[in-house]
């Protein structure tokens, strides 16, 4: 045992080396499975339902493209043949100086309309982990993803400031591995006014009586579900062609869109892998020979003395995996600290 620390300590840089080595893989392996655990989460969310979202480029998100849905075109959508339900929903960034649009890891206010039931076949009511979620006649409170709420350190009873007003965060949604997880859910009329407050050209458009828009016009985009034995993809075709001035997502580009980033992402991680293994081993075998090379006398001795090939070459390649284990080891040891 002392022999072997002896020797170990010998090859103190190279063990560093393979342990941080390891580190890194594992991190990279574990990144990995959140990115693609979290699109195949998005996946079967996008899945369960039609995004509709109004034209235009105002700040409101929307599903796909961000613009404002009237209820008039709300009525217009729920009127296609094969829709079973469209929910007016009020998307907007947290952040107005991030991006405009939707991408699965922004932090986005949700506004949901209560009186409507969710039309997502995949997730017909949000699911809560702690507190509540919305009743009616609810106002100036808040469900939190789990994500959001971790990353701000807020719990059933919390307070959180949307532009200047105080909400109180009534439920904490359940880890979905999907956009949901970054989302502050309020009741889609506190939602309108958040629109209003962040949005200066709708608040001009709204002062100036140009437009005719009521409260319930103020919506960005809305989930349309389809009845059973509909293809989903044809009812959306259906509703692209049949209702003017919205875009329509279809639910396969979505899915496919989320598959391919998939697949880029697993094949870029695993190419790294690979040529992190590539390096890893010539390092090692630079290191292995390195050492042989400057012990030729020590390993003429033992021969002079009476050792075989076979057991100089078991010592060396015992050296060899003893220096493996323990970098690898540390590595995985320094990746578990490191979270």
């Amino acid at each position: 045992m002392v022999k072997l620390l002896r020797v170990l300590r010998g090859y103190l840089f190279t063990i560093l080396g393979i342990a941080i080595g390891v580190a890194g893989l594992v991190a990279l392996g574990a990144m990995s499975e959140r990115i693609v655990r979290f699109i195949e989460g998005g996946d079967r969310f996008v899945l369960g339902q039609i995004s509709v979202a109004g034209r235009g480029m105002g700040m409101g998100t929307g599903f796909t493209a961000g613009g404002l849905l009237p209820a008039a075109t709300i009525r217009a959508i729920a009127e296609v043949p094969g829709v079973s339900g469209v929910q007016a929903q009020v998307m907007l960034p947290l952040d107005p100086s991030t991006s405009q649009f939707m991408t699965l890891t922004q932090e986005l206010i949700l506004g949901v309309d209560l009186s409507v039931p969710m039309p997502n076949r995949h997730y017909r009511s949000l699911p809560v982990r702690a507190g509540r979620f919305f009743r009616d006649g609810d106002r100036r409170v808040a469900v939190v993803g789990a994500s959001f709420a971790a990353s701000r350190g807020l719990g059933v009873g919390g307070h959180i400031t949307l532009e200047d007003e105080s909400f109180e965060v009534i439920g904490v949604l359940d880890r979905m591995l999907t956009a949901p997880d970054r989302f502050v859910l309020v009741p889609i009329a506190d939602a309108r006014a958040q629109w209003v407050a962040k949005d200066r050209l709708l608040r001009t458009v709204l002062a100036s009586g140009a437009v005719p828009l009521t409260a319930s016009d103020l919506n960005t985009g809305a989930a349309v579900g389809w009845q059973e034995g509909d293809d989903p993809d044809a009812v959306a075709l259906r509703i692209r062609d049949r209702v003017p001035g919205v875009n329509v997502q279809l639910p396969s580009e979505l899915s496919r869109l989320l598959r391919s980033s998939t697949a880029f992402f697993s094949a870029l991680l695993a190419g790294i892998g690979v040529l992190a293994f590539v390096i890893g081993g010539l390092s090692l075998a630079n290191t292995m020979a390195a050492a042989v090379f400057e012990r030729i006398r020590d390993f003429g001795v033992k021969r002079a003395l009476g050792a075989t090939d076979l057991q100089l070459g078991r010592e060396v390649l015992t050296e060899s995996l003893a220096v493996t284990l323990v970098g690898g080891l540390a590595g995985v040891g320094l990746a578990l600290v490191l979270g």
